[in-house]
């Protein structure tokens, strides 16, 4: 769509949705806070600097993997934007575990009479190999199942285990990709496996990084190879011929260090130790420029909070604009702010997570806390022009709401429809062309709506004790979702989530 197209649009959704206030101007003035989000809706639909931050962050700044040079660099972008607009920020510093990052990865194939070299990505948390690489016999194991690794048995030992993959078409696949890994993975590490090599599910040989199910605590070398490559590996297999695989991945490792989350605040008035935390974030994987994941929302919530202070906006409870880094690699700088912020966790109203890419929202998962489908349908009432909106009570794991969820603080996700977002997906191909300019306007409308909904209505929802959550993780798929994100341990031992309520002791006699 040409730029005079989409601003011609964008300019007539706008004045669709703000038809309704100001027909009502004629008969009673709508109450001001109505108003003061028709404002913030109109002025994200139009001619805002949004689309060029994107393009920025994507072009200029590039893949953003946590602990890299270009995700520091990033820091000081988002920094510089919120204060160009006028907005409070700060960096605030957190503990990262471990360092993990690819220099470089090769794999060379051979056979009787066979050798090439297919296209491969060290899968985040591999291992790395000497200088002049690992070699060992590369195996079928078809699609890593417990039939699978039962037919092969034996030769599974110090072998490099290929797995056959489909082709991956939406968000169902993605999840459906991580849940599988979890189990080939535990499989191939019982069995002795040397390490595991998945077919590229992407369309056109994209390359991207999943993380390896148990995190730094791999000791093995582990890779996603080409698409083609693997199936070209595969028929040599079924056809007879003994293959071997040779990997050299030259990798950045280490132990514990520091990152920084860039947090934006437009403090309260009336209420201003009551929060609201509307999150996207900043760290991407390395491959492509990281836009659907997540520079595109980085670029939407850095333009809201231009866009409030512009207009001069003042809500009643704080709001803080959150840009997470860490969350690659297992949601850490979110971990990191609730750890810091514990003291303020009660006063924490509603937090938000948008994390699905471009797509259009087409409402909410509420975390498993029906109460607040209401407050949503309330919050989202000036911009119902853009749904419907139909909200998910289910509890999700994946992105930066979950250590609010742990802690017992009413969370949100952005569900979004997939659009470009699966084959994409922490891919080479995730670049500023993946995002449509005008879905992400009408996306900045509805959360800018959604955010002043909540920083300003009279009700909130008291955060949940352990044994809330606790009762959450035993009614829902909630324990299993964070088995597959090699989460679980950390809650089972008290180091993530809210802590046990302490007993008290009973008076002496």
């Amino acid at each position: 769509m040409s730029r005079s197209r989409l601003s011609r649009s964008l300019a007539v959704l706008s004045l669709a949705l703000a038809a309704p206030v100001l027909a009502g101007a004629q008969e009673a003035a709508p109450p001001a806070r109505e108003r003061e989000a028709s404002l913030l809706v109109g002025a994200v639909l139009g001619g805002t600097p949004m689309l060029e931050d994107l393009r920025s962050l994507v072009d200029e700044v590039g893949g953003r993997a946590t602990g890299s040079d270009s995700n520091r660099r990033s820091v000081e972008w988002a920094l510089e934007r919120f204060k160009a607009a006028g907005v409070t920020a700060r960096a605030e510093p957190f503990r990262m575990p471990a360092l993990w990052l690819e220099r470089s990865a090769a794999a060379t194939v051979q056979g009787p009479g066979v050798r090439f070299a297919p296209r491969v990505a060290a899968m985040p948390f591999s291992s790395a190999t000497t200088k002049g690489g690992f070699k060992a016999p590369l195996l079928d194991l078809g699609r890593g199942t417990e039939a699978d690794f039962k037919r092969t048995g034996e030769k599974v030992r110090g072998a490099f285990l290929l797995v056959e993959t489909d082709e991956l078409r939406d968000v169902d696949g993605l999840f459906r990709e991580y849940n599988e890994a979890t189990d080939i993975e535990s499989r191939a590490f019982a069995a002795g496996a040397a390490g595991v090599v998945y077919m590229g599910s992407r369309p056109g040989n994209q390359l991207y990084r999943h993380n390896v199910s148990v995190g730094p605590k791999n000791t093995r070398p582990m890779m996603v190879m080409e698409r083609d490559g693997a199936k070209r590996a595969l028929r040599l297999l079924r056809s007879g011929t003994p293959l071997t695989l040779t990997a050299a991945l030259d990798l950045q490792t280490g132990g514990p260090y520091e990152s920084r989350n860039v947090i934006g605040e437009i403090r309260g008035t009336t209420r201003p130790d009551e929060v609201v935390v509307v999150g996207a974030h900043l760290d991407s994987w390395d491959l492509g420029g990281g836009a659907l994941d997540n520079g595109a929302n980085v670029a939407m919530l850095i333009d809201l909070a231009r866009q409030m202070q512009r207009l001069g906006l003042k809500p009643e409870r704080t709001i803080r604009f959150a840009l997470w880094n860490g969350e690659e690699q297992g949601m850490h700088g979110s971990a990191g702010y609730v750890r810091t912020h514990a003291a303020e966790l009660d006063g924490h109203a509603m937090t938000l997570s948008v994390d699905i890419g471009c797509g259009r929202i087409t409402g909410f998962f509420t975390n498993g806390r029906p109460p607040l489908v209401p407050l949503m349908d309330k919050a989202l009432k000036p911009v119902e022009g853009l749904g419907p909106f139909a909200q998910v009570d289910v509890p999700v794991v994946g992105t930066d709401n979950f250590d609010f969820m742990l802690h017992g603080v009413a969370n949100l996700i952005a569900n979004q429809e997939a659009a470009t977002y699966g084959p994409n997906y922490h891919a080479r191909s995730d670049e500023f062309e993946q995002c449509d300019a005008r879905t992400l306007r009408t996306n900045a409308a509805v959360v800018g709506a959604l955010t002043w909904g909540f920083a300003n209505m009279e009700d909130r929802l008291p955060r949940q004790s352990r044994a809330e959550v606790e009762a959450l993780i035993k009614s829902t798929d909630l324990g299993q979702q964070m088995k597959s994100f090699n989460v679980w341990d950390e809650w089972a031992a008290g180091t993530r989530g809210r802590a046990p309520e302490r007993q008290t002791a009973p008076a002496p006699r």
